[in-house]
């Protein structure tokens, strides 16, 4: 499981939608210390744990770890440093550092039978460094969070649009469009775009700006847009 920003409850409940028991889970990966990335954490491991009888192993950069609120609670952590490799089962993960204002923020890529997917979100912008990362990926969640218009008119403070919009905030509709048409591995089959902004974005707007990137180019990658607060389908392999 990658973050866990959902409450303990709605976690258990998404995975009991997909026939998943928590009880299996192998370890947690967590990309940055943001409350909407860690803020059900420590109540889905103390729960998880009480069903396995034993802890569930935390993979995070080694910056990040003392930048959570463990409370009083002694977590299974494994630190590592962010640009680093290392395996889970049979899976192997790559941590690449990513732009944002957060302690030691990472996105992750995996491998396991022939297969690469890619987890990136909360970035600012997208360096030849993440680009490089991304090749070779089959499938793809990248981040798409908000229209610079809506943004703009927005309801939020002018100092967290400045932020949001900022090389450390995070990745508008029109950066996801140029990422896709210059730099998307032609062979990635699946993009979802996630992370929507619920203020400053649509899924509708966000789905025809790749769109229209992914047909100019000629790509016959599958897109798809996870919507906010809806669980996304199944996407096997």
């Amino acid at each position: 499981m990658i973050d866990a920003g959902l409450s303990r409850k709605e976690t258990f409940q998404r995975l009991a939608n997909i026939g998943e028991d928590p009880e299996r889970l192998d370890a947690i990966l967590v990309t940055h210390e943001h409350s909407d990335h860690v803020g059900g954490l420590l109540r889905l491991l103390r729960k998880v744990e009480a069903l396995r009888r034993r802890q569930l192993p935390v993979f995070l950069s080694r910056l990040t770890a003392p930048a959570v609120d463990w409370e009083d609670y002694s977590p299974a952590l494994e630190p590592f440093q962010a640009g680093s490799r290392f395996t889970i089962g049979d899976i192997e993960v790559s941590s690449f550092t990513i732009p944002h204002d957060a302690i030691d923020p990472v996105g992750y890529c995996f491998r396991a039978e022939g297969v690469k997917v890619g987890v990136v979100t909360d970035l600012g912008y997208l360096p030849e460094s993440i680009c490089h990362h991304l090749k070779g990926t089959d499938f793809l969640l990248l981040e798409s969070n908000h229209d610079l218009d809506m943004l703009k008119v927005g309801p939020y403070p002018w100092s967290v649009k400045q932020r949001v919009m900022s090389r450390r905030g995070h990745l508008s509709n029109d950066l996801v469009s140029t990422f896709i048409g210059q730099s998307m591995d032609s062979n990635t089959a699946t993009l979802v775009l996630g992370h929507l902004s619920e203020h400053n974005n649509h899924p509708e707007i966000a789905r025809l700006t790749a769109a229209q990137a992914i047909e100019e180019r000629g790509l016959e990658t599958r897109l798809v847009v996870a919507e906010p607060g809806k669980q996304s389908e199944v996407f096997a392999f």
